[in-house]
């Protein structure tokens, strides 16, 4: 109510961000069930993943995650170059994902998967048309050297809440109406 006395800002449109220094909790809604919000998320991640957020940019043909133990997290360019950018840890379709996330401070490629960062998604259902989202982003130490600003990155407005953005977008569709982003 007195925030325009008290200097005070209204909260920015967007999930919310949470956590500890040395980790990123980011929880969001989706209208959609949750085995589409699930497949939408890992099946059709190239619906929605922001091509500035890839190696390959513009150049980006498909972004994908194989949903299984050991399963690649890649991205693959027009010109067939493949790059992964991650490891899938573990997968309960619908409920969880759990991948390394091999991208570095710097955006090179970890091929180290004990020198990577961890991202666990939980969906849980609602109702029969609504998903509670629940992304921890966690183990940026694994990093090095840098990690703190590493975190400060994927929590701003511009990380982990401009993906998820992108994705919430997607999910909450009519089934059928999307396409590399």
């Amino acid at each position: 109510m007195f925030k325009w006395l008290f200097g005070g800002k209204d909260k920015e449109p967007g999930p919310e961000v949470s956590g500890p220094p040395e980790l990123i909790v980011v929880e969001e809604t989706v209208a959609a069930p949750v085995e589409y919000a699930f497949e939408v998320f890992v099946d059709r991640l190239s619906s929605w993943w922001p091509r500035e957020y890839t190696w390959a940019k513009d150049k980006l043909a498909e972004i994908g995650i194989e949903p299984q133990y050991e399963g690649r997290c890649y991205e693959r360019s027009k010109d067939g170059t493949e790059s992964q950018w991650g490891t899938v840890l573990t997968v309960a379709r619908p409920e969880h994902i759990v991948f390394a996330w091999q991208i570095n401070a710097d955006r090179s490629a970890e091929p180290n998967v004990a020198l990577a960062s961890r991202v666990d998604i939980r969906f849980t259902s609602i109702d029969a048309d609504t998903t509670s989202i629940v992304l921890v982003h966690r183990d940026f130490p694994r990093h090095g050297p840098g990690w703190q600003n590493y975190r400060a990155n994927m929590a701003s407005k511009n990380g982990w809440p401009r993906i998820l953005e992108h994705y919430k977008r997607v999910a909450a569709e009519p089934r059928g109406d999307s396409s590399v982003r």
